[in-house]
């Protein structure tokens, strides 16, 4: 746990959430689709992108809670976006590239805004669709 109170996987999920609302957001604007956020499984995507692993449900689950809770992201029907204050912490984070993104977002954290709380629940069920759609998508090479 860092000092202010976030860790390491909380800095990940956070950057892998900006990621996969971002790669959501062009695809939808490219194809004039409804602007939406990232499904479970982009974020998993962009989690294993970032670190060559998927998160376990439970590191999920906490990390969200986490960052819902203290305002950065928002999710809904297992729809995550980077809520205003994430966007803000995003965009004033120093650029350090994506290789150490996690680590600076970590530190960021670490400085600003005490880590949240909310109730939101990571099922099972959920959470294995999101990993089946997006060990598909590995086999279809998307």
């Amino acid at each position: 746990m860092g000092a202010g109170g976030w860790n390491w996987n909380d800095a990940w999920i956070f950057v892998s959430a900006v990621i996969a609302e971002r790669l959501e957001r062009d695809r939808a604007l490219h194809a004039a689709l409804p602007v939406s956020g990232a499904t479970l499984a982009d974020l998993l995507a962009a989690a294993d992108f970032l670190h060559h692993s998927v998160p376990s449900r439970d590191d999920l689950q906490e990390s969200v809670r986490r960052l819902a809770g203290a305002g950065l992201i928002t999710v809904e029907d297992d729809i995550i976006e980077v809520a205003p204050a994430g966007e803000q912490l995003w965009r004033t984070r120093p650029f350090s590239g994506l290789s150490s993104a996690v680590m600076t977002l970590q530190a960021q954290l670490n400085r600003g805004a005490q880590p949240g709380w909310t109730d939101w629940t990571l099922d099972e069920a959920a959470y294995t669709a999101a990993v089946r759609e997006y060990s598909l998508r590995l086999a279809d090479g998307r």
